[in-house]
C-alpha cells in the first residue's frame, strides 16, 4: 500500500548549533518518517516542522499548554483524516539533551519525536489513560521498527 502524499515545510529558527540539527533533520528523511506515521485513513497531509530554541519552545508550551518549561515536541493539529494538517514544534536544546541522556543518535531521537507528534496530530493520546499510552507507544515502536530504528522505550522507559 503506497504511503500518502505529504506537503512538508521544514523550518529552523536561529540556533547556535543549527548545523547539527539540520544535519539530523535531512528533508527527505523527515518526509519519510512522517509519511510512515500517517494512519491508514489518511489520504494526504500538510505538516510544518519548526525547530526552535529554548526560549521560543518555553513560550509556546507556556502559552498553549500552561506549562512553563520548554518541552521536546508540541503538536498543533488543525484537521484530521482524511487530510491531516498540523504544525510540529521541536525544541532543539531539549531534544539534544534528551538524546545525549538516553545515549541515542540525535537523528534517532528526532525520528521518534516526529512520529510521536504526527500521531498526536491524528488523535492519538498518551495522557488520558494507561491503555491509550500503551497503544500509542506500541504504534510508535512499530513505525520506528519499519524505519529501521530500535524501540525508543526499551532502554530508557521514558515517555516523549
Amino acid at each position: 500500500m503506497p504511503l500518502p502524499p505529504l506537503v512538508l515545510s521544514l523550518q529552523f529558527s536561529r540556533l547556535d548549533d543549527a548545523d547539527v540539527h539540520r544535519a539530523a533533520l535531512v528533508r527527505h528523511r523527515v518526509q519519510r518518517w512522517l509519511r510512515h506515521a500517517l494512519d491508514v485513513g489518511v489520504a494526504s497531509a500538510e505538516i510544518t516542522v519548526r525547530v526552535v530554541g529554548a526560549e521560543e519552545g518555553r513560550a509556546l508550551n507556556r502559552d498553549y499548554r500552561r506549562k512553563d518549561y520548554a518541552t521536546n515536541v508540541l503538536t498543533f493539529d488543525y484537521s484530521g483524516a482524511p487530510h491531516v494538517m498540523a504544525d510540529l514544534v521541536l525544541c532543539a536544546p531539549v531534544v539534544a539533551r534528551e538524546a545525549a541522556e538516553q545515549h541515542k543518535p540525535l537523528d534517532q531521537h528526532y525520528a521518534h519525536l516526529l512520529v510521536h507528534g504526527a500521531l498526536h496530530a491524528q488523535g492519538w493520546d498518551h495522557e488520558t489513560s494507561a491503555a491509550e499510552a500503551e497503544a500509542m507507544e506500541a504504534r510508535e515502536t512499530a513505525i520506528l521498527a519499519q524505519l529501521g530504528f530500535p524501540d525508543p522505550y526499551a532502554a530508557t522507559g521514558s515517555d516523549a
